[in-house]
């Protein structure tokens, strides 16, 4: 199996007979085994009608395989003293377990098992149901939710990206067992998949462990379908949600490149000067973007009084996605005012781009999140499979290297193409009592 060395350390890479994608990043000194399983399916592989399949696919996973029957992965797992989870997104689905070294075969014997072979029976797949719409609706009782859906229904009239990976709740009500069954058999094999372990373990008796337990498995897992590009916008998009809330909000959304885009690295520099961090070299990789006071945002609007949070967001996705910003208006601020000092402060980063001390600021930031970004056995998984599935082999390195090449006038020059007015779409979520004046 041929290595390489990059930012996550020696990494050796291969492919069983069977089309099972190999990742192992074998390291001495730590004391853990992180085991990931990542699908490339998500919900930007699904259609009207199946909306939710991939997250739904995600908790059936958990309920039981030939050789570990409904609550005994989580059982093992916890016994040994090690930790397991599942996230789907858009782009991909995601298994992971970490545990102490001596206990790495678990999370292979498990991974193994229900690769191709989880229980997806009907009363199973009936039961689950109720969970996943249960989770729907916690997530609707949220206003960031139900604007952050409106957003991307607004943005995307076709593309899968406009519906969220939880999927619509007509969808979770329709789906029949047999369908969802026939997804799983269709995406979830090793044709389909990448295996990433990382931590201290031995190179070649992971080898052999892994062909023993993975290779005898039947060459299933279809690769999805590319879905259609999304037509370019001709003007600014608007809605107005309205609701039980604690403060009026605004999100604002702009057509984003994909990963693999030669406008990616600007994309990047925009998001850590507007936002603080940059999703794609960054230690908290997932979750909600977090305040740094030395971003423009934050210094423009928050420490102004006009808003009590004020940040940006660019996920980089396979396909064109959204860069966001998320305004929270501060109390008397009107979201036409927050609105207003928002499009100030794009429109002068169109005009003048970063000042040098910024530049010099987002450019450090990058260099400390991108050397912190492999702490440890369970983020050097998430990112060797993150980048596995997102892009062409070194495609992170050649990233970061661009980033740092990136100068003033091409961030200035991108965001006169980014935050243009008709690419644009604006949520606003006012609250009940908002509604009635304030």
């Amino acid at each position: 199996m041929p290595s390489s060395a990059g930012p996550a350390g020696r990494v050796v890479a291969g492919t069983l007979p069977n089309g099972l994608r190999l990742l192992l990043a074998p390291r001495s000194a730590a004391g853990t085994v992180s085991v990931w399983v990542w699908y490339r399916i998500g919900s930007r592989n699904e259609v009207p009608g199946t909306t939710g399949a991939s997250h739904w696919v995600e908790h059936m996973m958990f309920n039981g395989s030939p050789n570990f029957p409904k609550g005994q992965m989580d059982r093992a797992v916890m016994e040994v003293g090690g930790y397991l989870n599942a996230f789907t997104d858009v782009d991909f689905t995601a298994y992971l377990t970490t545990v102490p070294a001596p206990h790495a075969d678990l999370p292979l014997r498990i991974e193994a098992d229900r690769m191709s072979r989880a229980r997806m029976t009907a009363a199973e797949v009936e039961r689950e149901r109720t969970i996943v719409l249960a989770e729907r609706d916690g997530n609707e009782n949220a206003p960031e939710f139900k604007a952050e859906e409106e957003l991307y229904e607004l943005a995307f009239r076709r593309h899968p990206y406009r519906w969220d990976p939880l999927g619509w709740r007509e969808d979770i009500q329709r789906m029949t067992a047999e369908t969802l069954a026939t997804y799983y058999r269709t995406y979830y094999g090793p044709r389909n998949a990448t295996l990433v372990v990382a931590g201290r373990f031995a190179e070649r008796p992971m080898r052999a462990r892994i062909g023993a337990l993975f290779g005898r498995l039947p060459s299933a897992g279809a690769p999805p379908p590319r879905p259609a590009p999304e037509p370019a916008p001709h003007g600014e998009r608007r809605a107005t949600l309205r609701g039980p809330g604690s403060t009026p909000f605004l999100l604002v959304g702009f057509r984003a490149p994909a990963v693999d885009d030669p406008a990616a690295p600007a994309t990047v520099l925009l998001d850590t000067l507007l936002g603080g961090e940059t999703r794609l070299f960054g230690v908290s990789a997932w979750g909600r973007s977090v305040e740094h006071p030395s971003a423009r945002l934050y210094r423009r609007l928050v420490a102004t009084g006009l808003a009590i949070r004020a940040t940006s967001e660019w996920r980089p996705r396979a396909d064109p996605g959204l860069f966001v910003v998320h305004l929270q208006a501060a109390v008397g601020v009107s979201l036409d005012r927050l609105e207003r000092a928002l499009l100030r402060e794009l429109e002068a980063i169109a005009r003048s781009g970063p000042t040098p001390g910024e530049l010099r600021e987002i450019r450090q930031k990058i260099r400390v999140a991108a050397a912190l970004a492999y702490e440890g056995p369970t983020r050097t998984a998430f990112r060797l499979g993150y980048f596995a599935l997102l892009g062409a082999p070194g495609i992170e390195e050649r990233l970061r290297r661009q980033i740092l090449a990136t100068p003033a006038r091409a961030i200035r020059d991108r965001a006169r193409e980014l935050f243009a007015a008709d690419s644009r779409c604006v949520v606003r979520f006012e609250t009940a009592e908002a509604r009635g004046g304030r």
